[in-house]
């Protein structure tokens, strides 16, 4: 997308009668989400719909390319780039295609493993009592972590997986989202840049998010930090992100129920198994299902910028470019058809919990929230302490987008709330003790109201299987198109 000053006024100019209309019909009250919205959220949501309605949409490589673009360094956060250095040793690898392999129900599903790369990433830090135009300090990366950690009050580690449906963005895109946090942590956050789609399918990004973790705990050879314990360590994201973190988790409670091995080499750590869990989850509207199966993703579209998947013709019709189709052909963005239910790639389709560490989910109205809620319920009832969050007539994503609403405050403090609870006691200890709790926060009041999280799933983990298994027999046969709209930017 040309972002340029001149391709913004044509692409916004002929949108003005399209908003003199919107605004019109919201101020009438005749818009059936007048009395949820304010008027510049109604607006954005309508503009946003169109963007991902263009006649002539935007090849994929040009779209991520855009998402790519870096914003700059500046104002009130500390920014240190980092690499991962890729670790001599195979246990990783070995760990991680053992785990995908025995939870491949029937061995059907098909994925090509990768390679074990570096991983870049940015640990992210509050930079108080500076303007938000100020420019990053002329230091090394060095230099700018020991400034990042001289503000840092509390042991609170986020590992944060940004958002963009697996193929757009990266850490730089996160960066404001990533400082705000650890602003109201007092802690950090390091922000992976994983490896997107559909140059590199799962379980690349998967790959990236578990080495991440790991050098984590066990610091490779010249790191700028020292080890971090497991108890001061949060998984969070938004979007695919929150599916990221998600998988990962999932990854960890699959190796330590099911790998026979003692320990696990890395960097020249020898890792004893089972593998620490971390202290906590948090998600803001996490997607869980490449399927795209549960009801809500058209019930609940009325609130939700999202459009539903796109048929066969439409995706025929989508620009092709040098990485999209695939050669050769493949059928999601993200992984094989085949892999569609498999419960590292929708974690929706994942069967035990058992032994998480505790949660924290916020949705709006939206329309992966059923998948959402699928998850928090199962994990109530295996004994997850689960903490839902869901907010009255609230889009994808509501607390990153729409800063200015009482629901996002209230959400976004609330994210960062449980994280320091969960994960800013000393270190190596654990955190504050939570209980399980479900709340309802009505629009534009934000009025409270207690839910019971275990009640939440809308279908059984049987119907959840079926609808799965459903959806990925259409998909390959041709019937649906992606899993999720490709954005027509």
């Amino acid at each position: 997308m040309d972002t340029s000053p001149a391709a913004l006024l044509r692409l916004f100019v002929p949108k003005v009668p399209f908003i003199a209309r919107t605004a019109l019909w919201h101020t009438l009250w005749l818009s059936p989400t007048s009395s949820k919205w304010d008027l510049r959220t109604e607006i954005t949501v309508n503009i946003i719909r169109t963007l991902m309605d263009s006649p002539q949409p935007t090849p994929l490589l040009k779209q991520q390319t855009w998402s790519l673009k870096d914003p700059g360094i500046k104002g009130p956060m500390w920014i240190s780039k980092v690499t991962l250095p890729k670790p001599e040793e195979q246990d990783i690898h070995h760990l991680l295609i053992e785990a995908i392999d025995r939870l491949n129900e029937g061995g059907e599903g098909t994925y090509t493993t990768p390679a074990i790369l570096p991983v870049e990433a940015e640990w992210t830090g509050y930079r108080a009592n500076v303007r938000h135009d100020r420019p990053r300090l002329d230091l090394s990366e060095a230099q700018h972590y020991e400034r990042l950690m001289r503000e840092v009050t509390s042991p609170t580690t986020i590992l944060y997986f940004h958002g963009g449906a697996h193929f757009l963005m990266d850490p730089a895109s996160h960066r404001i989202p990533a400082s705000r946090l650890a602003h109201h942590t007092n802690g950090r956050c390091l922000s992976v840049r994983y490896r997107l789609s559909p140059q590199n399918p799962f379980p690349c990004a998967l790959f990236d998010a578990f080495h991440a973790y790991l050098s984590l705990l066990f610091p490779p050879p010249e790191s700028f930090h020292e080890p971090v314990a497991a108890s001061n360590i949060v998984f969070a994201g938004d979007s695919a992100g929150g599916n990221i973190s998600l998988a990962l988790l999932q990854l960890i409670l699959e190796i330590n129920r099911s790998d026979t091995r003692n320990t696990l080499a890395f960097h020249g750590h020898s890792i004893a198994l089972p593998l620490p869990v971390p202290a906590g989850l948090a998600s803001s509207s996490p997607w869980t299902d490449v399927s795209r199966c549960m009801p809500s993703i058209t019930s609940n579209a009325q609130y939700d910028y999202l459009p539903p998947p796109m048929g066969k013709e439409a995706i025929s019709r989508f620009p092709h470019d040098e990485i999209w189709p695939t050669d050769p052909p493949r059928g999601d963005l993200y992984c094989h058809l085949s892999m569609l239910d498999h419960p590292l790639v929708s974690p929706l389709a994942a069967k035990d919990w058992t032994g998480s560490c505790p949660m924290w989910f916020a949705c709006g109205e939206e329309m992966v929230a059923d998948e959402a809620s699928a998850i928090a319920s199962l994990a109530a009832k295996q004994g997850v302490t689960m903490l839902w969050e869901q907010y009255e007539a609230m889009p994808h994503c509501f607390l990153l987008i729409f800063e200015h609403l009482e629901a996002s405050k209230k959400a976004f403090k609330n994210w960062a709330a449980f994280c320091a609870r969960v994960a800013g006691g000393a270190e190596g200890q654990a955190g504050a003790k939570l209980e399980t709790k479900g709340t309802w926060f009505a629009a534009k009041t934000c009025k409270e109201t207690d839910v019971d999280v275990k009640s939440l799933a809308v279908c059984s983990q049987d119907e959840i299987k079926e609808r799965m298994q459903l959806a990925k027999e259409a998909r390959m046969e041709g019937k649906e198109g992606e899993a999720k709209i490709l954005p027509k930017l």
